[in-house]
């Protein structure tokens, strides 16, 4: 039992400083975007703040430590501030995925440099601080980047409450959008209960490993790495 607790307690320790990252700029990013498009409510909320409390959603953060899947607190968007709603609800929902694309992007491109420092590092028969340090910090960006990745690809899903299912805005009438989200919380129970028993995790593993393998592809260009 305890040889599976340490590993367990490991990736915990791991993930945890990851999706608090990965939430934080997510919901900045949605209520930036706002305010950028004319919409004041975030900011004089103070959610455009960097500090992880102000967006934590309990059962969305224990989901993402769980199941590598989850969700923020969604920042409070008013769309009657945007010149064109539709165009602009569209874009702020996008700004949070787009932003943990980056961050993944960046956090791979770390991963692979700070292995390409770990090769050139002196070999010797104990290891070094800065060997160890190096090794701790190359687990804790492969965390990063897959957190970061799973999380875009998570909130991409057209299924409410998610970014996706406001991107609906743009290709459904307005009264079978809103019609749609009379049931949010129906659907939203739905989605949990197919997380848990695993149904959306070969389709989600497959999106998360395909946008990965594009960044890999793109990283293996730069000539030193």
């Amino acid at each position: 039992m305890l040889s599976n607790f340490v590993p367990q307690l490991i990736s915990l320790l791991f993930s945890l400083p990851c999706v608090l990252i990965a939430i934080t700029f997510h919901e900045v990013a949605h209520g930036y975007a706002a305010y950028r498009l004319g919409d004041p409510t975030a900011a004089s909320l103070g959610r455009l703040t960097l500090n992880p409390l102000k967006h934590l959603d309990p059962l969305g953060t224990l989901c993402m430590l769980l199941f590598r899947f989850g969700w923020a607190r969604p920042v409070p968007i008013n769309s009657r501030y945007f010149k064109k709603p539709r165009r602009d609800m569209a874009i702020v929902a996008l700004a949070g995925p787009l932003t943990n694309i980056g961050l993944a992007f960046l956090g791979m491109l770390l991963y692979h440099i700070a292995g390409a420092v770990s090769s050139i590092l002196p070999q010797t028969g104990g290891r070094s601080f800065g060997a160890t340090a190096m090794g701790l910090l190359i687990v804790f960006l492969s965390y990063f980047f897959q957190l970061n990745a799973s999380f875009a690809i998570f909130n991409l899903l057209p299924i409410p409450p998610l970014d996706g299912s406001r991107l609906l805005t743009l290709i459904l009438p307005p009264k079978w959008y809103f019609k749609i989200m009379e049931y949010e919380r129906w659907i939203a129970l739905g989605m949990l209960v197919l997380l848990y028993i695993g149904v959306l995790d070969g389709p989600l593993s497959f999106l998360v490993n395909g946008l990965l393998s594009a960044m890999d592809w793109i990283i293996s260009l730069i000539p030193f790495l």
